[in-house]
């Protein structure tokens, strides 16, 4: 007989591809974890939320999954040949085409600490890796939990820019490569 104090082994994360099914969930679990996160920064969003987390450059994108429950998320976007574009190429080495960049990646409050966010993390890398590709980001959090387990894992700082969704006097986001 056990007692409600006894603990629950844990749960498995489940990673895998995203479907249309899942964007009301996903609506849910970013705002749920925008206000400890910050982000997106721009909150409410001033379009669906639906178009924040489904990018038109969008590569591929999975969920994960906890007990069934959708708790995080994660995409793999194209890299724009553009100014952004060119700090990823000169920090990587490589030409634009053969960088891509993790994006909208985020997890639910009550997954956090889980494992959530580093399974999501594996996954895009590895998809970056398979294709033959240096794996990119860019993060506005220069101090926060984001940032530090980005380095924490080897990715490098290799440039700072300023970008349009940056809220007003915030300090330029920095770009990551991970070599």
């Amino acid at each position: 007989m056990t007692s409600d104090a006894t603990p629950r082994p844990a749960s498995a994360v489940v990673v895998r591809d995203r479907t249309s099914a899942d964007l009301p969930a996903l609506a849910e679990v970013l705002a749920a974890q925008q206000p400890a996160s910050g982000y997106p920064h721009r909150w409410p969003l001033p379009f669906p939320v639906e178009e924040f987390v489904v990018r038109p450059d969008e590569e591929r994108a999975w969920v994960a999954e906890i007990d069934g429950a959708v708790v995080g998320h994660v995409s793999v976007t194209a890299v724009p040949d553009d100014r952004f574009g060119a700090i990823w190429s000169a920090g990587a080495g490589r030409p634009v085409h053969e960088l891509s960049c993790v994006s909208v990646l985020f997890v639910g409050p009550e997954a956090q600490g889980r494992g959530v966010g580093g399974a999501l993390l594996d996954v895009a890398v590895a998809h970056a890796h398979t294709r033959g590709r240096t794996p990119v980001l860019d993060v506005d959090d220069r101090d926060g939990v984001a940032h530090a387990v980005y380095l924490h894992r080897g990715w490098r700082v290799v440039g700072e820019a300023r970008f349009d969704w940056q809220r007003e006097g915030a300090p330029p986001a920095r770009l990551l490569v991970l070599p």
